[in-house]
């Protein structure tokens, strides 16, 4: 028996474990049986590649790690990781360009698994003005610029609750997928101090928010967004798998008639 038979029995384990899955749960889910599921783990028994891409699927395992499971099973990788730049993701890019551009002037984003920006439109683009150049050097990071006292979050309103939720956020991304870059970013930004700033007063007419705001001020005004994420179902490319398309929605009238008004 090879060394990475042995190897991917440990990491079936380890996803299974932080699924919350029993063998026997996991193993009626992908049409197995409790003790091959318990053969695998110990190292017993090597997986069929079906076998492997099944219990991958029941655990909700990312792409990029169905193919670490593959890999310490002896298999090659079932999984491409293109990147995007590369041709045969010209439909991908063409799509993505022009539903950035049509949900102009409102905000929206695309990044990677690791918040690096990948693609933006004019509606964020108006958010880094006035930021340091370290900041805006490529390869820009959303949650770099958003937390780091020098970026965005000196004007954020509500910066307390709104950092809260994005550290969240990454903690539950942590905890479903094995990424190193992302825990170490997530690191990097959960150390960085809070700039200090006045409390805010609350509005004579408070707007009943359907959704936690990200109340942010840009050139005088209060500007008040909801988020919404999108990524793509059922992905077979390891570099699509880990898009996510972000969308800021006007959370009130007076940012709707703002970002309007800016509108060429």
């Amino acid at each position: 028996m090879t060394s990475t038979t042995t190897s991917v029995g440990p990491l079936l384990r380890t996803w299974r474990q932080r699924r919350g899955f029993s063998q026997l749960e996991l193993a009626g889910r992908a049409d197995s049986s409790s003790r091959h599921i318990s053969f695998i783990e110990t190292g017993r028994s090597r997986p069929s590649e079906e076998l492997l891409l099944r219990l991958a699927d029941r655990l909700d395992v990312p792409v990029r790690e169905r193919n670490a499971l593959l890999l310490a099973a002896g298999y090659a990788p079932h999984y491409a990781q293109t990147p995007l730049e590369d041709p045969s993701l010209g439909t991908l890019r063409e799509g993505l360009e022009r539903l950035l551009t049509g949900y102009e002037p409102y905000p929206a984003l695309i990044v990677d698994g690791t918040y690096t920006v990948l693609a933006a439109n004019r509606g964020i683009a108006m958010f880094l003005e006035g930021l340091p150049e370290h900041l805006l050097t490529p390869p820009l990071n959303a949650m770099r610029i958003t937390l780091h006292p020098e970026g965005l979050a000196p004007r954020i309103h509500n910066l307390k609750e709104w950092r809260g939720h994005l550290l969240a956020q990454m903690e539950r991304q942590i905890a479903l997928a094995r990424s190193e870059p992302l825990r170490a970013l997530y690191e990097e930004v959960s150390a960085y101090p809070t700039p200090d700033r006045p409390d805010d007063t609350e509005p004579a007419d408070p707007v009943p928010y359907f959704a936690l705001p990200l109340l942010i001020e840009h050139d005088g005004h209060v500007l008040s967004f909801v988020s919404s994420i999108a990524t793509f179902n059922t992905p077979m490319d390891v570099t699509v798998a880990e898009l996510a398309i972000e969308t800021m929605l006007p959370a009130d009238p007076a940012t709707v008639k703002y970002l309007r008004s800016l509108a060429p």
